[in-house]
């Protein structure tokens, strides 16, 4: 179950900078605005000078065209390629760490902003792993670096070929899938999610392929009480993810 990697190069904003440095992985060098030497930044220089990593000031009309997103906040750290992990892994983190498989497939999530909300909050909550499909799907980048408030640089995400070779491959580990899909009737909370499980999410245009929704072991809805009828794809990840933390609480 190996994957190939994705390029990122750029990380951006200071929260997101700053849980780079304390993560301890490889950057190769750090941008920030001439003359900005206040607030977290000194923070960013201080750390970054303790780690030996090149540090280079430009003025900031510079800075601002380097970055890919619109707002660096000041401060670009350059960076190796992101390291896709393989499902293996996510499930060896699971055994690491004496715990059932708390798994994420996202199936068609294509913004950016949403992939790096869903990580910020499965990081929170405790996921192994989030697995993405390389088709129909964003990649880490820096608007995801960003957004997950530096998440990326602790969660182990998986890129695969197939969703649903990799669903099977799941199942063959013992790891009951949940898709959430709104047109059945088992609610979210009314599910034992206490086991190994993977929850799949699908897209907010189109929800999940047919094939994936078909190859779950159990279909989960959210409830809609008002006249909207859909939820953005990071929230519907965040309840039921949070669910799944409530279960299994000790």
């Amino acid at each position: 179950m190996n994957e190939e990697n994705s390029y990122v190069d750029q990380v951006e904003g200071r929260n997101s900078v700053l849980e780079l440095l304390e993560s301890g992985k490889d950057i190769n060098k750090i941008y920030v605005t001439k003359g900005e030497k206040h607030g977290s930044i000194t923070k960013i220089i201080a750390k970054a000078k303790e780690r030996k990593i090149v540090l280079v000031e430009v003025e900031r009309n510079k800075l601002e065209k380097m970055a890919q997103t619109d707002n660096p906040q000041g401060v670009i750290a350059q960076v190796p390629p992101f390291d896709y992990c393989s499902v293996d892994e996510i499930l060896q983190e699971a055994k690491n760490k004496n715990e059932k498989a708390f798994i994420l497939i996202l199936d068609g999530i294509e913004d950016p902003h949403n992939l790096g909300s869903i990580i910020r909050t499965s990081e929170t909550a405790g996921v192994h792993g989030i697995i993405i499909p390389k088709r129909r799907s964003a990649s880490v980048n820096s608007t995801v670096n960003k957004t997950s408030a530096g998440a990326t640089n602790f969660m182990k995400i998986a890129r695969v070929n197939n969703l649903n070779e990799t669903i099977n491959y799941l199942k063959e580990k013992d790891i009951w899938i949940y898709g959430t899909d709104m047109e059945t009737d088992k609610m979210y909370y009314d599910e034992d999610m206490t086991g190994n499980v993977a929850i799949v999410i699908g897209s907010e245009g189109f929800g999940m392929s047919r094939l994936i929704k078909e190859n779950c072991d159990f279909l989960i809805k959210i409830p809609m009480k008002g006249k909207i009828t859909s939820l953005n794809a990071s929230v519907s990840a965040g309840i039921v993810m949070y669910e799944v933390v409530k279960q299994r609480r000790v």
